[in-house]
């Protein structure tokens, strides 16, 4: 008989999220059960988490996270930041030790901004430096990866289950406003500690569940931007799509789903003139970050939290409501583990994006929702 590693499972994996929506920031205690409960669908090859408004001290530096595989590596990427940036702090990320981690790497943060004089030589503003600086660490300096960059958030991760990661990075001690959780079943990639979820830049970051059988076209379409993906999986592209759609072209996010998932061509063809119209143009224009294959995605900003199928729902994804919170999980378990009774709670359609958007948040747009999402973000 056949035993659990012995087979390909492809539908597992785990997420899970939880947003306040007024910013009010909570324990990190709660994503970590509510991970817990989902235990089974991870096999301890990866887990990991993201959190927004851990750093309210150093909110206008951005908070490199990173990997080291030896002390000298870390001095020279020291060297590297103070050529090119004010760092404000930087110190290892206090860590418990735990039986259940095995072969952690020197893990560091460093909060810190950009050199003016280097902005100034290079043209380009913050974040392009920033998202340049990650690239060129990540895909050309072996022995060193950053594994988050953005403002006020970071993510934790590495190779273990889920809830053991969360007690190894000692997460209950953080306080955040939005909570994304992560348990992986690595089936076509390797399990390793840049290889766990979330994947992140700036301050997007992108958890998954399921397999991204397009990779190789949106990653051959990022790379004509400057986007390097080096890092033996296929999420990896989700989050630079996110990036580059929003950052760089200024999409709503109600666009940015639609290029991600547009609705099949038969359907666009039934809609009316003005709609057809503007997901033809999607199509045409993006076509090339249209995400294929079964996946259950979400993703956290500093606006939010974003949630998406694919568009036949090959993956699970449920959400709920209750209060001044949005929760999204793969199962409902998660979420009844941590709010055992919620106001409303629903299973999006393939397809369909859950946005919940923060209160204090200011999007250049207000993207048209379904009254299921309505719900959502304004019960």
């Amino acid at each position: 008989m056949l035993r659990e590693g012995q087979i390909r499972i492809p539908s597992g994996c785990a997420i899970s999220g939880i947003m306040n929506k007024k910013g009010r920031v909570f324990g990190g205690g709660d994503i970590i059960n509510s991970i817990a409960v989902m235990h089974d669908r991870s096999n301890g090859l990866g887990g990991g988490f993201a959190a927004y408004g851990i750093y309210p001290e150093f909110k206008e530096e951005y908070a490199f996270h990173f990997f080291f595989d030896h002390t000298a590596i870390k001095n020279e990427i020291e060297a590297l930041l103070k050529k090119n940036f004010i760092i404000a702090s930087g110190e290892a990320i206090p860590v418990r030790k735990s039986n259940s981690i095995k072969d952690a790497p020197l893990i560091w943060r460093y909060f810190v901004r950009p050199k003016h004089r280097v902005l100034v030589k290079q043209e380009v503003d913050e974040e392009e430096f920033v998202v340049r600086f990650v690239m060129r660490v990540n895909s050309e300096i072996d022995g060193a990866y950053i594994f988050s960059s953005g403002k006020n958030m970071g993510a934790f991760k590495g190779v273990g289950y889920p809830e053991d990661i969360g007690e190894f990075y000692r997460l209950e001690e953080y306080s955040g406003y939005i909570w994304t959780a992560h348990g992986r079943f690595p089936t076509n990639t390797p399990g390793w500690w840049g290889g766990a979820h979330p994947f992140t830049l700036l301050d997007c970051s992108v958890v998954h569940n399921g397999e991204i059988s397009s990779y190789d076209a949106n990653r051959r379409q990022l790379e004509m931007y400057g986007y390097k993906c080096v890092l033996q999986t296929d999420t990896e592209v989700v989050a630079y799509i996110f990036d580059y759609l929003m950052r760089k072209q200024g999409l709503p996010l109600d666009v940015i789903v639609k290029a991600m998932a547009s609705p099949f061509w038969h359907e666009i063809d039934r809609m009316n003139k003005k709609e057809k119209e503007i997901l033809r143009a999607i199509r045409v224009v993006y076509g090339g970050f249209l995400v294929n294959g079964p996946f259950s995605i979400l993703i956290g900003t500093n606006q939010g939290m974003i949630a998406l199928n694919d568009r036949i729902k090959l993956r699970p994804s449920i959400a709920a409501t209750k209060g001044d919170y949005l929760y999204v999980a793969s199962e409902e378990a998660a979420i009844r583990q941590v709010c055992s009774k919620p106001e409303h709670m629903w299973m999006p359609r393939g397809g369909e994006p859950v946005i919940g958007l923060l209160e204090t948040s200011q999007p250049t747009c207000v993207p048209v929702r379904t009254e299921q999402e309505k719900i959502a973000i304004n019960s």
